[in-house]
């Protein structure tokens, strides 16, 4: 199980500051997330923080673009340090194209669904995915509850992506109470924001998640 500690919960004044106590706490990713004020009633930071901030890191970079038309942008996050862009299939109109795209400029491709969207759009697409991020929450705040309805989709999704190599990440409300359910559901990377950066030590916190998740 990767833990992917949201950036969104940590201090805004100060991310190069979180990202070296993430790397002193022994995490290996770190989740971003953009969002445009379209796609979800938030705006937070874009590629130029990112950008500014990834020769400060060697954290991997898993970033989820929660904003429309998120086509317009990959070279951009590209060039900005993404290692894993992830777009969601709401906010685009040609999926499997973006997703190729992704791939070509040598990102990792990831595709992001609304806890209301079903899991059947990914049907002709699992050949150009290296992750699926499952939203147990609706996107654009911190901080809110799990939906429950989560690990069944979960379980669901691994059973689609039998014989293939590919990530399902959950992302909202993530905790170590859940993350047991989670993992023998199928999931194998987590997103957690104020349930990890709201604990300290972050190392003691991070200990905490993965052996929930070896529970």
């Amino acid at each position: 199980m990767i833990l992917s500690p949201s950036l969104l919960s940590a201090d805004c004044g100060d991310f190069a500051g979180a990202l070296r106590d993430l790397e002193a706490a022994g995490v290996q990713w770190v989740h971003w997330d953009v969002m445009d004020g379209r796609f979800v009633p938030n705006i937070t930071f874009g590629q130029h923080v990112i950008r500014g901030l990834r020769k400060r890191s060697s954290l991997f970079f898993d970033v989820h673009l929660m904003i429309e038309e998120p086509e317009r942008y990959l070279v951009d996050f590209r060039e900005a340090g993404a290692d894993m862009l992830v777009v969601h299939v709401e906010a685009t109109r040609h999926l499997q194209r973006v997703l190729a795209e992704i791939r070509r400029l040598g990102m990792k491709a990831g595709a992001a669904l609304n806890p209301a969207t079903p899991l059947d759009v990914l049907d002709y697409v699992l050949d150009d995915l290296d992750m699926v991020l499952i939203m147990s929450v609706n996107p654009g705040f911190g901080g809110q509850s799990f939906l429950p309805c989560t690990p069944g989709k979960v379980r669901t999704l691994r059973k689609k992506l039998a014989g293939r190599n590919c990530h399902v990440e959950v992302d909202g409300g993530v905790c170590p109470e859940n993350t047991a359910e989670l993992v023998h559901a199928g999931a194998d990377v987590l997103v957690s924001g104020s349930s990890f950066f709201g604990h300290l030590p972050l190392a003691e916190r991070l200990a905490e998640f993965e052996a929930a998740g070896r529970a």
